[in-house]
């Protein structure tokens, strides 16, 4: 029999029509407002400097790629040498993460030992202690070492689980996987790396997924880090070269640091459009929000 739509169904169908234009409108318009500076920042650097200060979004006036050319090479390296540097430390980071934050998060989520409970309460409590207070300390003792001026101060400690976000986002996820998939593999006679390896790692995906994103992210934009850490332009990343290059500019030149923020944006860009699937799936595994 065909059934008819009872009155109130036929409202809430008119109530959602009319309110997903308006909601549609209103996300276009948040979206315009976030992409605008992006979009500004684009023009502008397809403009002679002289015509930057008064220049709009609309594009007037003449269209050059001088400043794209010219901010390339206006330091005394290159910047292929800055994207180099900053990719090399960006998937080192990742690998260090990955590596050591899912082997502690095993060892916290599923061995029992001593003291188990207070090593994680401090490793949550580093979470606490800002990263200012320890560049001085940290400094001086890769200072000691002889290691300054090298990717070492940057990638060496995502290689000891420093980073206790992830470690505790890892720990959750592991903890939220049955036991008995642990208790059926010692029965089979596997030990622990077997276990971590063939069992727990390939269910861990969507945490190291999220691990791995935002572990890139916040690596290829960080400035304070190699700014202490680097002292020659040969080891400079992208931030920090862009510092160097506003700073020889000293007011001019304003169109080469705008080319070249173009240029460092891309990278990021482009794998957040390959990788979107991958960061929706999971923050939405994870319950990582903000």
């Amino acid at each position: 029999m065909r059934t008819l739509d009872t009155p109130r169904t036929t409202r809430s169908s008119l109530h959602f029509a009319t309110r997903a234009p308006l909601r549609h409108a209103i996300l276009i318009a948040a979206l315009l407002i976030m992409v605008y500076p992006l979009l500004w920042m684009v023009r502008l650097s397809l403009m002679p400097d002289s015509q930057i200060g008064t220049a709009g979004l609309i594009p007037q006036g003449d269209v050059t790629f001088e400043n794209y050319t010219s901010g390339w090479n206006a330091l005394s390296v290159p910047f292929t040498r800055f994207f180099t540097n900053s990719a090399a430390i960006a998937i080192l980071s990742v690998v260090g993460n990955l590596l050591t934050c899912s082997i502690t998060a095993y060892v916290l989520a599923r061995l029992r030992f001593a003291l188990r409970g207070a090593y994680f309460a401090i490793v949550i409590g580093t979470l606490l202690v800002p990263f200012h207070v320890l560049i001085i300390p940290q400094y001086l003792l890769f200072s000691a070492f002889g290691v300054l001026n090298s990717y070492i101060p940057l990638v060496l400690p995502k290689f000891l689980a420093t980073d206790a976000f992830f470690i505790f986002l890892m720990v959750q996820f592991v903890r939220g996987i049955p036991r008995e998939l642990d208790q059926a593999a010692l029965i089979d006679g596997a030990g622990h790396v077997r276990i971590f390896w063939s069992i727990i790692l390939p269910l861990m995906r969507p945490a190291l997924a999220t691990t791995a994103i935002f572990t890139l992210i916040w690596t290829w934009n960080d400035f304070l880090g190699p700014l202490v850490y680097l002292t020659s332009a040969d080891w400079y990343t992208v931030p920090v070269a862009l510092n160097s290059l506003m700073s020889a500019d000293s007011g001019l030149g304003v169109g080469r640091l705008l080319a070249m923020s173009v240029l460092a944006v891309v990278p990021l860009i482009a794998f957040f459009i390959a990788a979107q699937r991958q960061i929706v799936e999971g923050i939405a595994s994870t319950g990582l929000k903000g």
